[in-house]
């Protein structure tokens, strides 16, 4: 006789944050809901796990379905389960994020209206604040006072993209973590801001870029090379210093 549950089940769900270097933005992949709930309004990619489906793999499928990305090296986030966060019903979610070193090409699928990259900075985060506030502690320079610089995405005016369901929190946790990699970007050796090899103004672009604020290039750099985050990528130096490419210093 096949054994019967006598509480009632929550669904499960995953959902993926995505994000990577748009020239000077950081952006972040968004799918448009087909369907109701939120039916128009933009979400992270993601839905429900199959039975008898490992989490990741429901969310690497999930992302596949919708944007037709693949191949992506997921981290998990954590577990959302507000009761109310989900107008059918109890829905849990396990949250997976990732960044990818270059832009890729997406095409939406499945129950996507539409798939595109947004601004992180164009997506309304009020029911998350300390996401914002993340960039005035993740950097030396930056707890110490540096200017924001002036970017296409801070310039805008009008409304800010309101996310369904929960996802806003969703995100603002995602880049707490990877503020998180920025400070120890050696850590974690599957998580990778940028190509194999990269210069030190390559490093720098893609921290301002993250944080949105102008570093001193000088006392980042010192700190890249005296705490031997990165090290030469080539045993000889090249001629110009702007051009030695380096590497992050993991253990091979």
């Amino acid at each position: 006789m096949p054994f019967s549950y006598a509480y009632p089940r929550p669904a499960v769900t995953c959902d993926v944050v995505v994000f990577t270097m748009r020239a000077d933005d950081l952006a972040v992949l968004l799918i448009q809901r087909k369907d109701e709930p939120f039916r128009g309004r933009w979400a992270l990619p993601g839905g429900y796990v199959n039975e008898n489906e490992s989490l990741e793999r429901a969310a690497a499928r999930e992302l596949a379905e919708e944007t037709g990305i693949g191949g992506a090296r997921l981290e998990q986030l954590g577990a959302f389960g507000d009761p109310g966060r989900d107008p059918r019903g109890h829905t849990i979610t396990i949250a997976f994020t990732t960044f990818l070193v270059a832009e890729a090409k997406i095409k939406a699928g499945d129950d996507a209206a539409a798939a595109a990259w947004h601004s992180f900075r164009s997506l309304a985060l009020d029911g998350a604040p300390s996401a914002r506030a993340a960039t005035a502690r993740s950097t030396p320079d930056a707890r110490r006072g540096a200017q924001a610089r002036p970017s296409a995405a801070r310039s805008r005016t009008g409304g800010r993209i309101q996310l369904a369901f929960d996802h806003a929190i969703l995100v603002a946790r995602a880049y707490r973590r990877l503020c998180g990699h920025l400070d120890d970007p050696v850590r974690d050796r599957t998580f990778n801001l940028l190509p194999s090899r990269f210069t030190l103004a390559d490093v720098q672009h893609v921290y301002e870029v993250v944080l949105g604020h102008s570093l001193s290039q000088r006392t980042f750099r010192k700190r890249l090379l005296e705490q031997n985050l990165v090290v030469p990528a080539a045993a000889a130096p090249t001629k110009k210093p702007a051009a030695q490419l380096y590497r992050w210093n993991r253990p091979r």
